[in-house]
């Protein structure tokens, strides 16, 4: 037994070890290919040996991999860092204890099956879940390696997800035939096939991407008309020390600053995008949204440049005159009256033109409260300790204009989506920019929170992976870094250093081509739970009509 546990702890270790790789090193979005194979080796030893609370040993493994790659969340909150390492753990081992369930009751290839609809499953639920943090949604895995997924454009994120299965399912599948002694059962063209087979599983999809990477044609690169000059802001302010002692007139010094100096050598009437990260400013009051010091400032620096337009984030708040509770994530002030916040992204040019977009998927817990309805009397009694966020029914996208005069007759509008911080790790959600006619995106940040660690770089290539599946240049704008410019193949063409307070200058080329994942949507998602609910379903009739099966131990486990 103690061999058996030595195992276990072995089996465990490799697969912790070779799903977070991906996550923290350049180019190692392969070792996910084989992640899952010594788990799913334990958990056949598991059967063959009768092992007894086998869950706590999938939960090990899948806490291990969790802590590995997202212990840094636990910099900005504690308790939330911890209760994402355990929870996220738990919701996986959860797909698991399905599978092994349905596993006493099927035989064969259909509770493998089964483990791949499942999974794939829960990743999609999880992106629309009340609680949701599907940073280690498996497609990640290759966000440092982009160029291996260009077919992501098809399939989107939990196309990956799927290859990652197929190819785990495909290794352990031969290592069983060799293990058992079946392999020489098999004739001369059953092996080629077999081999074959298990070679265009990981090679094939390579393969394409490699294709699709070397002959993509980038829209928007061979004409001037279809390309938008930008400036990229980092004014690189600490979070703790922006939000609690540094005033909103200092930061809007340092980010006048360095837009006059980006603009200096610009001619007058020359187009262009300045942006600002997330969260800039906090006095954006939507009832006079025009009043605010912020939105004054930058309009009276831009004046004289009727086609430079400004995008910067706000966290914005809306007052209410009024005694009922206009939401449940409404609050109040000490006089009473009611208001809400969002975290808002703002679009201005030098006339009276202001457009609004409020982000709508945030962080839980730090931005958002889960279940309002209910959670809204706990919070108030915990004395308002949860976010309150209030977001869009829908995305809406900010457009760009150019005039002919003093910012009176506009010349061309062309529409920008813009993505705020958490909501670039949702594939669907992204793509809806595109879907709304958005030509070129944008994603404002504030990643300084969680430090120096894998965190902010992992952000920045979940955004590699979102100009793939949309084929839309980015401009990313981050507080503290990284800011960024992304081509439509997912490279990086140019960016800033951590911690640096500075602009980037680059542009985004205009792209109207719709990709498959933004006309159909997550198909592979969608598939994948008309699966798992069909395999289900037959389970549960196989339960209601069979007597449940007798456990069957080996005789190897006896001796032991």
């Amino acid at each position: 037994m103690k061999n058996l546990k030595l195992k276990f702890v072995l089996l465990s270790l490799s697969s912790a070890v070779l799903l977070s790789l991906g996550w923290l090193f350049p180019h190692c979005g392969g070792f996910a290919l084989v992640g899952f194979v010594p788990l799913l080796w334990m958990d056949m030893l598991a059967d063959r040996y009768g092992k007894r609370h086998f869950f706590w040993w999938y939960y090990l493994t899948f806490l291990l991999w969790n802590l590995a790659t997202t212990w840094w969340v636990s910099i900005a909150t504690v308790g939330g860092g911890i209760f994402a390492v355990v929870a996220n753990s738990l919701f996986m081992s959860v797909v698991w204890a399905l599978f092994r369930m349905v596993k006493r009751r099927m035989d064969g290839t259909l509770p493998y099956i089964f483990l791949v609809a499942a999974w794939i499953a829960w990743e999609r639920f999880y992106f629309d879940a009340q609680v949701s943090w599907p940073w280690l949604t498996l497609g990640n895995a290759f966000a440092y390696s982009h160029t291996c997924v260009q077919w992501y454009e098809v399939l989107g994120t939990l196309g990956g997800s799927l290859w990652i299965w197929a190819c785990n399912m495909a290794v352990f599948a031969v290592m069983r035939l060799l293990q058992e002694g079946r392999m020489r059962e098999l004739n001369v063209k059953a092996r080629v096939a077999l081999a074959s087979s298990v070679v265009l599983v990981f090679v094939g999809p390579l393969t394409a991407s490699w294709v699709r990477y070397a002959t993509y044609a980038p829209a928007g690169c061979a004409s001037a008309d279809v390309v938008i000059p930008c400036v990229v802001l980092q004014p690189n302010f600490d979070p703790y020390d922006k939000f609690e002692s540094l005033d909103q007139r200092s930061q809007n010094a340092v980010a006048l600053s360095l837009m006059s100096s980006a603009l200096a050598s610009r001619d007058s009437l020359a187009p262009c995008l300045v942006l600002a990260p997330e969260t800039f400013t906090s006095d954006v009051c939507l009832n006079e949204i025009s009043q605010g010091a912020t939105v004054r400032s930058f309009k009276k620096a831009i004046e004289g440049r009727p086609n430079v337009n400004m995008l910067f984030g706000a966290s914005s708040y809306e007052f209410f005159y009024q005694d009922e509770a206009p939401s449940f994530n409404a609050r109040r002030t000490a006089g009473g009256t009611w208001y809400e916040g969002h975290n808002s992204a703002l679009m201005i040019d030098c006339g009276p033109r202001i457009e609004l977009y409020h982000k709508s998927r945030f962080v839980p817990g730090v931005e958002s409260m889960p279940w309002p309805r209910v959670m809204r009397r706990v919070d108030d009694a915990l004395g308002g300790v949860m976010g309150r966020c209030v977001g869009q029914d829908h995305v809406s996208l900010l457009n760009f204009v150019t005039y002919s005069d003093a910012c009176r007759t506009a010349t061309k509008s062309v529409p920008l989506g813009c993505a705020i911080c958490y909501e670039s790790v949702y594939p669907e959600h992204f793509a809806s920019y595109v879907a709304a006619g958005a030509r070129a995106m944008t994603v404002i940040t504030n990643d300084s929170w969680w430090g120096d660690t894998h965190g902010y770089r992992q952000h920045l290539r979940y955004s590699c992976l979102r100009a793939i599946e949309t084929r839309r240049d980015i401009a990313r704008c981050a507080n503290t870094g990284i800011s960024a410019f992304i081509n439509q193949r997912g490279d990086i063409v140019s960016s800033t250093a951590w911690m640096e307070r500075t602009s980037l200058e680059g542009e985004l080329h205009l792209n109207d081509a719709v990709t498959p994942f933004v006309k159909y949507g997550d198909v592979v998602g969608r598939l994948a739970s008309f699966v798992f609910l069909l395999i289900l379903f037959a389970f549960g009739v196989k339960v209601i009509t069979q007597p449940r099966p007798s456990r069957r131990v080996s005789s190897r486990s006896k001796s032991r």
